[in-house]
């Protein structure tokens, strides 16, 4: 009886970490290029009442007998798949075709770079002073060249530069105060990792690599790298559908494991009564 409580606690706390990551993919059902979670499960420790034996001596031999322990969370996965495109028409919003994230960063030009992140929410937009940056306020890393190799720089347009344009090579370009030839300001960077799902979420749709994402592959939209699609933003790509099911699966699990609880706690109680 008191393996079956423990069992059932175990499935009360994970019954409830199901729920909480359910509520956060159905709360950012609408974030601009949030990726959602998803547990799985695992039994936890099977305590052996009797040990396995091989045929011999006229005996047939038997399996063992276990009584299992309860459950465990096994893994928490980043789901990285695409969500669905919206159209905008707004030049600095930018979307991903293929693989590849964007590049970000905190700081003030003209220092460096400080530490990079990397986000697929393309909602972009330019400061005061041309750079081009996040809704959050960090600066879009990009290259003063196409392809892989050249350093990471920030992209600034000129004060009372027009027809800004950002094209699919990740170009972004511009016409001149007072007229001219267009002039290209910078390409966006692109990072793409061995295992995307390995990232670690920071805060604002954000990413930061880790041991198990690999090291970022740096480069720019096209040959191998994703595309980037102008006016467009990536949604994000929970579905309801599946997150309403998982929710209904969480509440069921978690009513069943109390009603195991509660079983046991009767057959306790009965237990103590037989002694009057």
């Amino acid at each position: 009886m008191m393996r079956a409580m423990y069992a059932a606690v175990s499935g009360l706390k994970n019954h409830q970490t199901l729920l909480d990551v359910t509520a956060n993919n159905i709360a950012n059902v609408n974030t601009v290029g949030y990726k959602g979670s998803r547990v799985s499960f695992a039994d936890s420790l099977s305590q052996t009442v009797i040990g396995a034996t091989a045929p011999g001596n006229g005996q047939a031999g038997r399996n063992a007998a276990q009584v299992g322990l309860g459950v465990q969370l096994a893994s928490i996965d980043n789901l990285m798949g695409g969500g669905s495109l919206q159209s905008t028409g707004e030049t600095t919003d930018v979307a991903i075709q293929g693989e590849g994230m964007f590049v970000v960063a905190k700081g003030a030009p003209p220092a460096l770079p400080g530490a990079v992140e990397y986000t697929r929410a393309g909602d972009f937009t330019f400061n005061d002073e041309g750079f081009l940056t996040t809704q959050q306020g960090e600066y879009v890393l990009g290259r003063k060249e196409a392809g892989a190799g050249a350093p990471n720089t920030y992209i600034q347009v000129p004060k009372g530069a027009t027809d800004v344009a950002i094209g699919q090579d990740g170009s972004v370009s511009y016409v001149p105060e007072g007229g001219g030839e267009r002039v290209t300001a910078g390409y966006i960077s692109i990072a793409k990792f061995a295992n995307e799902a390995g990232l670690v979420r920071t805060s604002g749709s954000n990413w930061i690599e880790s041991a198990a994402s690999g090291k970022a592959q740096d480069g720019t939209p096209g040959g191998g790298f994703g595309l980037t699609i102008s006016g467009t933003l990536e949604m994000s790509n929970v579905e309801l559908a599946s997150e309403f099911t998982n929710m209904i699966s969480a509440q069921r699990g978690f009513e069943a494991n109390s009603r195991v609880i509660s079983t046991a706690d009767e057959m306790l109680q009965n237990l103590v009564n037989l002694k009057r």
